[in-house]
């Protein structure tokens, strides 16, 4: 039986560049479609009426959280389910985020979510819980993270981290980038993550 020469769909799946090419295309167009409309839409571009961009003392912190890896076993957003919003309070808005860099956005939650975790305990609470969680809740798998009270903040890295983010959008203004390093001078790493820890969620509440 001779061979035919392929035509229609046959030919395209017979062929690893055509193939190649026209899927990169389509998940290209779908993207476009997809994601450019976010970017004029008020509700994911403004921030919501109480957000404000985080202190240098929560800036810090923010970023001891990251690097830490909190963000690994703790989601910070809420989804807009009853079981979601009955144990952990209002679901997340897309206006909470808009000075965020990077998101923090999951769904890895070996531990709570914690979008909505400020003003829910003391700031005492939170010192006990990092030092040791287990001290407060004694089934706790979470490591204790005691070497953050001994840490100090180097307030010199502020500065330089305001100014990029303001580059971002992020509308600090010259004299609070220029204060940032006084504002954390010789506070420790665990003030600087209770500080964060304590503004999430709070905007909506």
């Amino acid at each position: 039986m001779a061979n035919h020469a392929p035509v229609g769909h046959e030919k395209i799946e017979t062929s690893n560049f055509l193939m190649i090419v026209l899927v990169l295309l389509t998940v290209s167009v779908g993207g476009l479609v997809e994601i450019v409309p976010l970017f004029f839409q008020r509700s994911t571009t403004q921030p919501l009426e109480n957000v404000q961009p985080y202190t240098p003392l929560q800036l810090a912190g923010r970023d001891i959280y990251i690097r830490e890896g909190c963000v690994n076993c703790h989601s910070q957003m809420v989804r807009p389910f009853r079981s979601e919003t009955l144990r952990y309070g209002s679901y997340s808005k897309a206006g909470e985020f808009v000075y965020d860099r990077p998101f923090l956005w999951g769904s890895k939650r070996t531990g709570p979510d914690l979008q909505r975790v400020g003003g829910k305990y003391s700031d005492e609470w939170h010192r006990i819980h990092l030092i040791n969680p287990r001290d407060l809740v004694p089934e706790s798998n979470m490591p204790a993270y005691a070497w953050l009270e001994r840490a100090t903040l180097d307030p010199s890295e502020l500065a330089p981290k305001m100014r990029t983010l303001r580059r971002l959008g992020v509308p600090y203004s010259e004299e609070q980038i220029e204060k940032a390093g006084d504002e954390v001078r010789g506070r420790t790493e665990l003030d600087a993550v209770v500080a964060y820890l304590q503004v999430l969620g709070t905007a909506v509440k």
